[in-house]
């Protein structure tokens, strides 16, 4: 498996390099967070939860998380309109790592998510082994 520093400007998004291992999980879907939360909290990771682009936007003034881990489909805000966005602000949190989630998987998905600023593109239904993996990857393993 590859180590955070050597996936550093993946797509030309920054990797976190703190000791904090907060995570954003944005989804209007109770039943994905829950299972995103119960996952990544074993794991020993800390999370927060967003239901659409436009609150998550809202936490991220409040305090910016290491990841965040997106749902393309939301109301209000979508994935791709929240990290078009969220790359167009000025200071470190525009450069957060991002990991798009969807059970979509048509090519033009993908390049959808690598053209709003997305580490990695996830098809739904994600392992909780995989996810912590590509978690891992992003912001290193939990404290």
């Amino acid at each position: 498996m590859r180590t955070p520093s050597s996936i550093n400007g993946l797509w030309g998004v920054r990797v976190a390099d703190t000791a904090s291992r907060r995570i954003l999980v944005v989804d209007d879907a109770s039943l994905v967070r829950m299972y995103y939360r119960n996952a990544l909290e074993r794991a020993g990771y800390e999370v927060d939860e967003a239901l659409n682009g436009l609150e998550a936007l809202e936490k991220l003034l409040v305090r910016a998380p290491d990841l965040l881990i997106v749902d393309v489909n939301m109301p209000k805000m979508d994935g791709f309109t929240f990290l078009r966005a969220l790359r167009r602000q000025e200071g470190d949190v525009a450069a957060t790592p991002a990991m798009i989630t969807s059970t979509e998987a048509k090519t033009e998905d993908f390049e959808a998510a690598q053209s709003a600023g997305a580490n990695f593109y996830l098809v739904k239904p994600i392992p909780q082994e995989t996810l912590i993996d590509y978690v891992a990857m992003l912001c290193g393993p939990a404290r």
